[in-house]
């Protein structure tokens, strides 16, 4: 699944990124549209604040790149805490190895998490 979320990473950083993101998190959610049961969707949003400690920076969205319409879908029959780690995963390589990481990595901190719950916080600017 790594190089089809890859490509859709790429996509989405072709584009500038607005000036005044801060922070970038990766929205995942159960998405029942496409086909049912076991849908997982994952968007990404920028956001104008970042705080490592406090998961409510994640709620300051500025943009959503386009992707609240076009979210990465993908069928997989798992729960929730599967979808989160192999998401975090595949994020964390495209973090490595990505051919827009640098850019990602431009913002405070890079995110990971469910709509309605925690984030895993897979990236923090050194300062």
């Amino acid at each position: 699944m790594y190089q089809q979320v890859e490509q859709w990473i790429n996509t989405i950083l072709e584009q500038d990124m607005p000036a005044d993101i801060v922070g970038l998190n990766f929205n995942l959610y159960e998405d029942f549209e496409p086909g049912g049961e076991n849908c997982w969707s994952m968007e990404l949003i920028g956001t104008s604040s970042f705080e490592e400690n406090d998961e409510d920076w994640a709620c300051d969205e500025a943009c959503d790149f386009g992707t609240r319409e076009k979210p990465f879908r993908w069928k997989e029959n798992a729960g929730w805490e599967t979808i989160l780690e192999e998401s975090a995963q595949i994020l964390r390589k495209y973090l490595t190895e990505g051919l827009y990481a640098e850019k990602l990595k431009q913002a405070d901190g890079v995110g990971v998490g469910f709509v309605d719950g925690n984030i895993e916080i897979l990236y923090v600017k050194q300062r």
